[in-house]
């Protein structure tokens, strides 16, 4: 059974000052909004958000259905995305892993995985005995979960008054919200590094690839800030 007072309390933080809360709503809202442009009923839409859950694999489902792909692509595309969080699953579920708990509990709530909780979880887990951490998650991956749902519904009833800037600037929010969160919560400089080599890297590279900016941004900046790392060490 799943210990009501950790799940409570990780649940509740979602209500923090520095909850992820307002941005994830915000974010949801023009995934709702896209979602009832796309023909999608209420019904549909939450579901789609329940299961798809994170930010980028919702929106890249919309554009691939928007634009007629099959529903092999439609897995695969939001397949590939999604798999970025599994270097966040590596790191986090062996600080929550304890004998005690039933496997269950750990292959239930790898759905919970999101930028958003990660950052939570990161951030508090030490105040947490390992026994109930897993419980603790539990609750913050429900409320993260809670917050997309009611960001949904609010976008779907509310989609004939936001146009396609106004979508775009909600969509936005939460990104801007994990890359202050980021650098926030970093506590070395290759992490710092490399997110500030993407800030920059990221444009310049869009002027000559806007297809691949954002990854090869990535690869190019994590890799620098590795090196420097490595080098510090040594």
């Amino acid at each position: 059974m799943i210990k009501k007072s950790f799940f409570l309390k990780g649940y509740s933080s979602i209500f923090t000052h520095d909850s992820p809360a307002i941005a994830l709503t915000c974010c949801f809202v023009a995934i709702g909004a896209l979602f009832k442009n796309l023909g999608f009923n209420i019904q549909e839409s939450i579901f789609s958000t329940v299961l798809t859950y994170a930010l980028p694999g919702s929106l890249v489902m919309a554009e691939s259905m928007l634009i007629g792909a099959s529903l092999l692509n439609i897995f695969l595309a939001v397949w590939f995305v999604n798999a970025r969080l599994y270097p966040m699953a590596v790191s986090l579920f062996p600080l929550m892993m304890h004998k005690s708990q039933p496997k269950w509990k750990y292959y239930f709530s790898c759905h919970f995985i999101a930028v958003s909780a990660w950052l939570i979880m990161k951030s508090n887990y030490k105040q947490i005995p390992k026994k109930y951490r897993i419980d603790y998650w539990i609750g913050i991956g429900s409320a993260t979960v809670s917050v997309s749902v009611i960001g949904t519904f609010l976008g779907f009833s509310l989609s004939e008054y936001l146009n396609k800037d106004m979508m775009m600037g909600l969509a936005i929010l939460n990104p801007v919200y994990f890359l202050c969160m980021m650098v926030g919560a970093s506590k070395n400089i290759p992490i710092t590094l490399s997110v500030l080599l993407g800030i920059i890297l990221g444009p310049i590279i869009y002027l000559f690839s806007p297809e691949w900016s954002i990854l090869l941004a990535g690869v190019i900046g994590g890799t620098i800030a590795y090196l420097v790392g490595e080098h510090s060490v040594s």
